[in-house]
């Protein structure tokens, strides 16, 4: 079957109204990885809407030549649709490419939407080489107190890959000038010291 005609029928298959005859259709993908699949694969991920079903399409990516997976990704992320920003962040964190790096901004770690954001934490905290780690924390440490328990728990996650390059600004986060700031601040140094803690805020 010509290329055009696989891509296709992995299209098709990928709007089949059955979550999981989608996830068959993705997982068939990732065990018979073909360049042809690459932009239904991507264009998938900005709109599908089961979790379960874009984890496995991401697992599919990454059985796909890195570089021409790369390529697609960067151009993702800066996207209209929070969806394929956030899946295309995610991807790359899975690729574990330090080459994605220079391509994660400030807008991304400061995205309104909260996946966004979420996933371009632990994605930036994951690529950044280390002299870069300083600089990363400081524009993290500016979300402190954002969101949910889920929200402040991935960004005390990334904060802690980050390690000691984190702890004097999470340190000067708890300032008092506002209280759930500084109840985040607090939890993220407890996890520092201990990884393994379950996050808590004061109070909680």
């Amino acid at each position: 079957m010509p290329a055009p005609a696989r891509a296709a029928a992995l299209s098709r298959a990928l709007l089949a109204d059955d979550a999981s005859d989608r996830l068959q259709a993705a997982l068939t993908a990732g065990t018979h990885p073909d360049e042809s699949f690459l932009d239904p694969l991507v264009a998938r991920c900005a709109v599908e809407p089961d979790f379960y079903v874009r984890d496995m399409l991401t697992w599919a990516l990454t059985r796909l030549p890195r570089d021409l997976v790369l390529d697609r990704l960067l151009g993702e992320l800066s996207s209209a649709a929070p969806q394929a920003r956030s899946q295309a962040l995610h991807t790359l964190s899975k690729l574990g490419d330090p080459r994605g790096w220079p391509a994660i901004t400030a807008e991304h770690l400061h995205d309104d939407d909260a996946e966004v954001a979420r996933a371009a934490w632990r994605t930036a905290a994951g690529l950044a080489p280390e002299d870069e780690h300083p600089a990363l924390a400081g524009e993290l440490v500016l979300e402190l107190g954002r969101g949910d328990i889920e929200v402040m728990r991935s960004l005390s996650r990334a904060l802690v890959e980050l390690g000691e390059a984190a702890v004097p600004l999470v340190r000067g986060a708890d300032d008092g000038s506002a209280l759930q700031r500084a109840r985040h601040a607090r939890a993220t140094l407890r996890l520092i010291e201990d990884p393994e803690a379950s996050f808590t805020l004061d109070g909680a």
